[in-house]
């Protein structure tokens, strides 16, 4: 058997049933199959890989990618369904297919995050004065609000207080409270200019 598998090595083209044979010793484990195997269709492989890939270093990654999956999978090759060499460039048109697919997401998440990451320059001058604008268009529009709606506005959302908290501490009815904040709110929309 040896004789006839070096000599398949050596002329591969001459003997196209020859790979098969390699590749069902494969699948029993014949380890010096395998490495004819290897030697005899390396180059076609990697050469798939590397006019999909277009990388070298990735084409190399792949192709032993390929013959690991070929060494684990060759009892699947089936000789009566096809040759040896469409079995290994279809396993390896797959890998390859996968590495472009995976590198494409890479890439994307990579750009999300980084454009997610990415520190925008800002204007801190331009926004203190905006921020000191609205603080002052706010105080503003509160000397507007009725004393009783001024208190439960501020209560709720400078003293950060709950409707219950705001009626307790008043002593006045929880629905007083809920009317005095809609009513201070709708107010406040107004004076500012908010349209909803």
């Amino acid at each position: 058997m040896l004789g006839i598998v070096v000599d398949v090595a050596e002329h591969a083209g001459e003997h196209p049933r020859a790979l098969e044979d390699l590749l069902v010793a494969t699948a029993s484990g014949d380890r010096e199959a395998f490495g004819l195997l290897y030697d005899a269709t390396s180059a076609r492989v990697f050469g798939l890989v590397r006019r999909v890939l277009v990388d070298a270093a990735q084409a190399e990654e792949v192709t032993q990618d390929v013959f690991l999956e070929a060494w684990q999978t060759a009892a699947r090759f089936d000789p009566e369904r096809g040759s040896a060499v469409p079995w290994l460039l279809t396993l390896a048109h797959r890998r390859a297919v996968d590495r472009v697919r995976a590198s494409q997401a890479s890439r994307e998440r990579d750009l999300k995050t980084g454009i997610r990451d990415l520190d925008v320059p800002v204007d801190e001058v331009a926004e203190a004065a905006e921020i000191a604008i609205e603080h002052e268009r706010v105080a503003d529009a509160l000397a507007e609000l009725s004393p009783a709606q001024r208190e439960c506005i501020s209560l709720a959302y400078y003293g950060g207080c709950t409707q219950s908290e705001i009626a307790a501490r008043l002593e006045v009815p929880l629905g007083t409270v809920k009317t005095r904040l809609r009513d201070g709110m709708i107010r406040l929309r107004d004076v500012l200019g908010v349209t909803t």
